[in-house]
């Protein structure tokens, strides 16, 4: 979102995190700015009784926890290292300063969180459909549609069937069992434990 050499100057520094390590808490005041440099990180809600709420899969080059700095309140999600990561985090007043100075790079933080909530929205939508099938074609067309989370070299979907289910709400015996029906139907493939869509993507239910 913001050239890594722009944070630099500005005076953002790396940090490493470990594989589990939590970036930020829910409910924590926001004095930075987080955008990853490279690994993999996820932004969610953590339950009482242990199950997660999934919101957004984070990967290089993405911003996270963002939504603080431009409202004041406090996180509303935890984010929380899938393996290990490089950030850069800069002062949250500085990320301020860089707004007010580079009208494109605010632009673009708007557009991206447009985007946010355009798949919110979406998500919404597919998961008060009753057909686990359905809600898995229409989560999977969407991340085709933008690019985002398929491997664009061999089409496999970069969310364990745990990702799925909390990110859906479905249980995660409900995602195996719908993708495994997925598969006898020829709608997608399995490899390995790996699910794989069809180059030319993956069809509605008919």
């Amino acid at each position: 979102m913001i050239p890594v050499d722009l944070l630099l100057e500005k005076g953002a520094a790396y940090r490493k995190t470990e594989p589990g390590e939590i970036i930020f808490n829910e409910g924590g005041v926001a004095t930075y700015y987080y955008q990853l440099v490279s690994g993999r990180a996820r932004w969610c809600n953590l339950l009482d009784d242990g199950r997660e709420v999934l919101h957004k899969v984070v990967e290089p080059g993405d911003v996270f926890g963002e939504l603080p700095l431009f409202d004041d309140g406090v996180y509303a999600a935890s984010a929380i290292s899938d393996m290990a990561c490089i950030l850069l985090r800069l002062r949250a007043d500085t990320f301020k300063q860089i707004l007010a100075g580079y009208p494109a790079i605010h632009f673009d933080f708007s557009r991206s969180m447009a985007s946010d909530l355009r798949f919110k929205f979406m998500l919404t939508d597919i998961v008060s459909r009753n057909c686990p099938e359905e809600i898995i074609t229409a989560l999977i067309q969407y991340l085709n549609q933008e690019k985002k989370l398929i491997c664009q070299e061999c089409n496999r979907l970069m969310l364990t069937r745990q990702q799925l289910a909390n990110m859906t709400g479905l249980r995660v015996e409900t995602i195996i069992r719908a993708i495994k029906n997925m598969e006898r139907n020829e709608r997608l493939s399995i490899v390995k434990g790996k699910v794989f869509i069809p180059a030319d993507g993956i069809g509605g239910i008919s």
